[in-house]
């Protein structure tokens, strides 16, 4: 039996055959109707879906400020005389270089803080043996999934205790309180993808866990280290409601809260400020998924197949 299926498999005819069957499997994508139909038209739509919301923020943050709400004479979705006044005001009439330098420390603070911890506690629930590990990562991914409008209110109050209100240090160290569970998670997925064999052998010639997890585990990690940077940062860079519980000061404000606090009177919105704000602040993150989107797909990707 086995010498009647090599024969078969070394046969030219069945591997033509095996080759036509798989080239007919995928012809359908060879037409150019169906082509339109199964890939150019719902990508097109999606495209349009996803980016629209930044076209319009674009549009609006450029156009005067007779433009923005006449929508009889001029239409909603071009503008003739586009003008970069409000991206003046913005950076020379507000205090919005200081926000954004207070989004960013905060941002790389609580991202530094909240990666040291969950490379730690990842690489002890999965590397190291013992009782309950797996109860013990489930239970700090169940963490990730409470609400933070429900833990501003205690957390304000021991920020408050401490000294911390009003600073930028108040974010930095309850960011990581939402940051670490889906952290340790993502970071527990892409350890285990790492073969155990070598830190066994890395055991065998004298390594202390310490120099294992250094030398050889975070090297390999680092496209799964990366992608909990992004998730952090991003989460921090956008973060609302801890921001404007904790911080009160104009100066001591971050890019969301400021932008909104400043650029709308009562029931007055400045709509040109506003979306040159929002979309100024947008252009570090857009940077930083230009570089690493490969990493971040590649180490989400492994995180979801464990």
């Amino acid at each position: 039996m086995t010498d009647a299926l090599a024969g078969k498999a070394s046969d030219p005819r069945a591997v033509l055959n095996a080759t036509a069957d798989h080239s007919e499997g995928m012809s359908y994508l060879q037409t150019l109707p169906r082509r339109l139909v199964s890939l150019y038209l719902p990508l097109s739509i999606i495209l349009l879906i996803l980016l629209f919301p930044f076209y319009w923020m674009a549009l609006t943050s450029i156009k005067p400020d007779d433009q923005l709400l006449d929508m009889e004479r001029v239409s909603p979705f071009w503008t003739t005389a586009p003008t970069l006044k409000h991206f003046y005001n913005l950076l020379f009439q507000t205090n919005y270089p200081r926000w954004l330098w207070n989004t960013m420390f905060v941002a790389v603070g609580a991202t530094v803080l909240s990666i040291i911890a969950s490379v730690l506690a990842a690489y002890a629930i999965v590397r190291l043996r013992y009782r309950g590990a797996a109860w013990v990562g489930g239970a700090i991914f169940l963490a990730y999934l409470v609400p933070p409008s429900i833990l501003f209110i205690p957390l304000s109050t021991v920020v408050f205790q401490y000294g911390l209100f009003d600073s930028p240090f108040a974010l930095i160290l309850t960011y990581p309180t939402i940051l670490i569970p889906f952290s340790t998670w993502l970071l527990m997925g892409y350890f285990k993808t790492i073969p155990f064999e070598l830190e066994e052998c890395a055991l065998i010639d004298g390594a202390s866990r310490w120099q294992i997890l250094t030398k050889i585990v975070l090297p390999l990690a680092v496209p799964g280290l990366i992608s909990a940077f992004i998730f952090c940062f991003t989460l921090c860079w956008n973060e609302f409601i801890y921001a404007l519980t904790f911080l009160s000061t104009t100066s001591q404000k971050t890019v969301p809260v400021a932008i909104v606090n400043e650029f709308v009177d009562g029931d007055i919105y400045r709509w040109g400020s506003l979306m040159a704000g929002a979309l100024a602040g947008s252009l570090p993150l857009v940077i930083l998924y230009a570089f690493f989107v490969e990493h971040y797909v590649s180490a989400m990707t492994g995180a979801v197949k464990e």
